[in-house]
């Protein structure tokens, strides 16, 4: 197995990492032995390879914070509308590479540390991912971070700064087991603690009716400390901030009580309130109404708005402290991403009606023109429907706020359809079958003036399906924006030779435009780059599979296809129609084992919310499965199946760049949009996929034929949901699907519990939802052909390059360009912010220029 480049050898030969400069070196250097000194107090002797890489992190970071102050004076100098991105998920996952490539100082700093005789790589693999986000949701928020520092918006994310991120997963005898993820045990240093700026959030209480008005009273508090983390554009100088709250309790916190008596237990008390912010809720396209949650997004809500008034009530230095809200919409953008943070309407309509005294209708017209709401999913279960009851005791001021605008609004309702009772109930903030419970996303319509999908068949469905009623009444008000990645972390940071190889062959610009991407279709038949593609994909798979050796002790054979299936395990992804493929396969190298086969390496990696039986038991199929398949001397090297453990940010960000086809099957309608088929067709990976969320648009920009599109369509489901799915029907009528299926029903891949997969088994003939036989045969169809191109490399390598050339679209670059000129009212700038080396009036000069010429904006 020849030995690929490292990845700092490819990064040596990157121009777009940066200039190595002697001086540059040399200070970096000097900066690292400063840290390990000062910072870390340790020596050389005595040094871990952790103490190397925070004091590693910490010089970066001091590359950081000049541009950091600058970029927060310029805003201050200019006072642009500020973008708020709301969001309870931000899946960060590691920070120092993605920080050098922004800075320009990855080459430098691989120089610095391979001068110190310490290993990059090695380095990079200490820090713990920030994993404060489940899935897509979390991930795009990160992504849109990236973007909108890129493109020089004024923008902060806001979000929890959850002790605990996404739990660590374990595979023990095949299941899934949790572990908490302590992430923060070590110390984060790219966070800055911020206690000036802490604040009060309310819970609880009573609403007092007095001559001034309403009076939220007698309420428990508890504080909130924001922790800021900077967030670098690509070589721009401009470095956002995210911010992220933790709980903390008052000093008095049950104390006040002065019979208490018992100190100590009031002092051990405090964990009741700082719980708040102690974990992220691991549940991904599902609804726990749990009254933690609850207390989750509002804390974050709360201190968000008192946050982004003061910062609209402080104006430039000289000027009067605005105290009228008359232009809030015209400075403030708040984007709300899902019905998470859907609290901050009522909050905003609350500090307007009752803190600040305007008038209903005033308060309600700029709350309106403030927020825009994200929808992330149609699946009724993901819906949030919070309980009357519980939002009475938790924020009873809130919920007669939100009576106030469900009465307005069913007013306006009843006014163009008299009598119409049935609409009245369909579009009600308030559900009144059984438990009463708010609609947050109904709230979030109603309380915003844009609604968008995150991609163009979902927003469909949400226009002509879910909130059919709300569009028809509000048509403009709903929008679509295609979800995209950032090519800073999806192909720089993870595919430097990929990269490297596209900058040679169309320049460097893509990395920031990356619609220049379709230029490699005027180089898809030259030999020399159909070589050079494939010879990194093939360093990519031999990485990984050395990584996997060492890792998991699985020795897998780097010529085999890698076919990846990474994601959230859930129903509507399909994961088990992956494995009846895989024992289809098993069963045919069985049947005739000296047939040509093209021998496959089928990955599946991704973790079941610790409540969903279901999901775990899709991955107890896939283990059991996986079991019989690598032991059976038959198959030898033919089939190899992979469950990859504890899926996360890092892990994506190895398996992706390895991949040769990405498996992309949920049932047609239920994808919102997915961004892993994004990252793999970025990378060099071909799509296996269903006419499903961004697939479709995949299919549009690269050409159907460049694609292994199979399935169903939206149609064809629902004249199967009205006619009635039987899966009956499909089992008799396909023996190889029988064949399978009676082999995970009589226990060939469990002896020892044949019964093991019963409840499986029955829901996929009894009830399931999403169709995995009506697909079966199309699916097996469909990987025939991907087979057969595989065994023409030159044929697959060209279908490769088309695909690449057609992801130009997907960069979230584009999508926030299209949020910022059509949600928000802003423009993104090429402008430059001066460096901290540059003196003050410089920034003050670009500051001027930017006023004088808001067409410096792209």
């Amino acid at each position: 197995m020849a030995t690929p480049l490292t990845d700092q050898e490819k990064r040596k030969q990157i121009s777009i990492r940066g200039i190595v400069g002697v001086e540059n070196v040399a200070e970096l250097k000097k900066g690292f032995n400063r840290h390990l000194h000062f910072t870390l107090v340790k020596d050389r002797n005595i040094a871990t390879p952790r103490d190397y890489y925070f004091a590693l992190a910490h010089t970066v970071r001091d590359h950081l914070v000049g541009r950091w102050i600058r970029t927060q004076q310029f805003y201050y100098e200019t006072d642009p509308k500020r973008v708020y991105y709301l969001s309870l998920e931000f899946y960060m996952g590691r920070t120092l590479q993605n920080t050098m490539i922004n800075l320009g100082l990855q080459n430098a700093c691989d120089e610095a540390i391979y001068q110190l005789g310490l290993d990059m790589e090695e380095l990079e693999e200490m820090e713990e991912d920030a994993g404060l986000g489940n899935g897509g949701l979390g991930r795009l928020a990160a992504c849109f971070l990236d973007s909108m520092a890129t493109l020089g918006l004024a923008a902060y994310g806001y979000g929890i700064r959850y002790e605990y991120g996404i739990f660590n997963q374990k595979i023990r005898d095949g299941w899934q087991v949790e572990e908490a993820d302590d992430w923060l045990r070590h110390g984060n240093p790219w966070e800055k603690a911020r206690p000036e700026y802490m604040l009060p959030v309310h819970f609880y209480g009573r609403v007092e009716e007095t001559r001034d008005g309403s009076k939220w009273v007698d309420t428990q508090v508890v504080l909130a400390m924001p922790y800021d983390t900077p967030i670098p554009g690509y070589m721009n100088n401009t470095v956002n901030t995210m911010r992220l709250w933790s709980a903390r309790a008052p000093n008095d916190f049950n104390l006040r009580d002065f019979n208490v008596g018992d100190y100590i237990e009031a002092v051990l008390d405090r964990n009741l309130a700082e719980n708040i912010t102690r974990v992220l809720y691991p549940n991904d396209n599902f609804f726990e109404g749990k009254e933690l949650r609850l207390k989750q997004e509002y804390f974050v809500v709360a201190a968000t708005l008192q946050d982004i008034i003061r910062r609209f009530k402080t104006t430039k230095r000289g000027d009067a402290i605005r105290t009228s809200f008359e232009s809030f919409p015209e400075k403030v953008a708040v984007q709300l991403n899902d019905t998470h943070p859907a609290m901050a309407i009522p909050e905003l309509m609350r500090i307007f009606v009752d803190i600040e005294k305007l008038d209903w209708d005033t308060a309600w017209d700029l709350t309106r023109r403030t927020f825009a709401y994200t929808n992330h999913t149609v699946l009724p279960e993901a819906l949030e429907r919070w309980p009357v009851e519980l939002l009475e005791k938790l924020l009873p001021r809130h919920l007669q706020i939100i009576y106030h605008i469900n009465q307005v609004h069913l007013d306006k309702i009843a006014a163009l359809f008299p009598k119409n009772m049935e609409k009245l109930r369909k579009m009600s903030l308030i559900e009144e079958d059984g438990c009463k419970r708010v609609n947050m996303a109904h709230l979030c319509i109603v309380g915003s003036h844009a609604v968008n999908g995150v991609a163009e068949i979902h927003s469909n469905i949400i226009k002509t399906d879910v909130f059919r009623d709300f569009s028809d009444l509000e048509p403009e008000k709903f929008q679509n924006k295609t979800n995209g990645i950032t090519p800073r972390r999806w192909l720089l940071l993870c595919n430097p030779g990929l990269a490297e190889l596209i900058a040679e062959v169309i320049g460097e610009d893509y990395v920031k435009d990356l619609s220049q991407l379709k230029k490699l279709n005027d180089f898809v038949d030259d030999a020399a780059l159909i070589r050079d593609v494939s010879r990194v994909k093939q360093d990519n798979k031999v990485k990984f599979a050395q990584y996997l050796e060492r890792e998991y002790r699985v020795k897998i054979n780097p010529s085999s296809m890698f076919d990846v299936h990474v994601k959230r395990i859930h129903e509507y992804k399909r994961q088990v129609l992956n494995c009846l493929h895989i024992i289809t396969m098993y069963n045919r190298i069985r049947m005739n084992p000296t047939a040509p086969f093209v021998p496959r390496t089928v990955i599946i990696g991704g973790k079941a919310a610790p409540g969903y039986h279901m999901a775990k038991m899709i991955i107890r199929l896939i283990t059991s499965v996986a079991d019989v398949v690598n032991n059976d001397p038959v198959v030898g090297n033919k089939l190899k199946v992979i469950f990859l453990e504890n899926y996360r940010v890092s892990l994506a960000e190895k398996v992706i760049p390895a991949t040769d086809l990405s498996e992309q099957i949920s049932t047609a309608g239920t994808e919102a949009s997915g961004t892993g088929n994004m990252k793999f067709m970025l990378n060099g990976a071909l799509t296996i996929g269903t006419m499903d969320g961004a697939n479709v648009e995949m299919a549009e920009e690269a050409g159907e034929e460049n694609l292994f599109i199979f399935g169903m369509r939206v149609a064809d489901v629902a004249k199967l949901d009205k006619s009635g799915y039987d899966a009956m029907l499909y089992y008799k009528r396909i023996p190889e699907l029988k064949h399978v299926m009676d082999q995970i029903t009589s226990g060939f891949f469990s002896p020892k519990n044949p019964d093991l997969f019963k409840e499986l088994t029955d829901m996929l003939f009894k009830f399931d939802r999403f169709k995995v036989f009506a697909d079966f045969e199309d699916y097996i169809k469909c990987q025939e052909k991907v087979s057969k191109l595989y065994q023409n490399p030159k044929e697959w390598t060209k279908m490769v390059i088309r695909n690449i050339a057609a992801t130009g679209k997907f960069s979230s670059d584009r999508t926030i360009t299209q949020y910022a000129t059509e949600v928000w009212g802003v423009k993104p700038t090429d402008l430059k912010i001066p460096p901290p080396n540059e003196p003050r009036e410089a920034m003050e000069e670009t500051a001027r220029a930017l006023k004088k010429n808001p067409s410096a904006s792209r």
